[in-house]
């Protein structure tokens, strides 16, 4: 089956599914046809789907992420012991774990097409992940706190597994205890790889997207929790830290010049 027709059935399928968006969707045109199916599933809520639709669309997600081009945690070039520095789409990097920057609801991004983590994320990894994260804050029976952490199974990521993570809100400047709550954030997600004793988690920018925590502070926590938890915990888990805009890439590149003293 081909990529056109497989979105195709699943647009069908999702339009029987919420037929309330069925006129918006003659809005788009053939060339936004898959536009159209992620905003269906950003829209979506969190509930079961057919065996059929589930072939449908793994099958659809992983003909696009390797279109996309899988990089292998083995082809990056270490910028320390055990660390790494990778500027590109977290959704397309095979290592044990990569992390979302959840919100307190942790389901997802329910904006239409959204430019930011946690949509691209359960965008790829296929509704099944809305659903995985449903049923675990129906068994905790309230919000996510910020600084803590859950996984999941990646589904159709390139990934093992999504720990998910809720950051710091942050209106100005980060108070001291924003600072401590985005710490959490990263020795939680350490934390819970090893207990699953994962060997590798590529780490987003954590709270500096929608949530506004100031950029270059934000990795200096990130670099300086990530050393810390490994010197103290003598760990040997490969940490990515993956970046996406120039800017945080030049933070970083900049930051481990510091800290180590070697030329990059």
């Amino acid at each position: 089956m081909e990529q056109q027709e497989r979105l195709n059935l699943m647009i069908s399928s999702l339009l029987s599914e919420m037929p309330q968006y069925k006129e918006q969707s003659k809005e788009f045109s053939t060339n936004e046809q898959f536009r159209l199916f992620r905003s269906l599933v950003n829209l979506r809520p969190a509930m079961s789907a057919s065996s059929e639709f589930l072939k449908i669309q793994d099958d659809f997600l992983k003909a696009e992420i390797d279109a996309k081009g899988i990089t292998e945690l083995n082809d990056l070039i270490p910028i320390d012991k055990d660390m790494y520095l990778w500027q590109g789409d977290i959704t397309t990097l095979h290592c044990d774990a990569i992390v979302n920057a959840a919100n307190s609801k942790m389901l997802g991004c329910f904006c239409p097409c959204h430019g930011c983590i946690d949509n691209a994320i359960h965008t790829y990894s296929g509704i099944q992940l809305r659903l995985a994260c449903a049923e675990l804050m129906r068994k905790q029976g309230c919000d996510e706190a910020t600084g803590k952490a859950k996984i999941t199974p990646a589904f159709n990521l390139p990934s093992q597994y999504v720990l998910h993570t809720v950051g710091p809100i942050v209106e100005e400047i980060p108070s001291e205890n924003d600072c401590e709550e985005l710490a959490s954030c990263y020795y939680s997600c350490l934390a819970l790889a090893e207990e699953y004793r994962l060997s590798s988690v590529a780490f987003c920018c954590i709270s500096t997207g929608e949530f506004h925590f100031p950029n270059k502070k934000a990795a200096e926590i990130a670099i300086e929790t990530v050393n810390k938890y490994k010197a103290y915990n003598h760990s040997e888990i490969k940490v990515i830290f993956n970046v996406f805009k120039e800017i945080d890439y030049n933070i970083y590149r900049d930051l481990f010049r510091e800290y180590t003293k070697i030329k990059i």
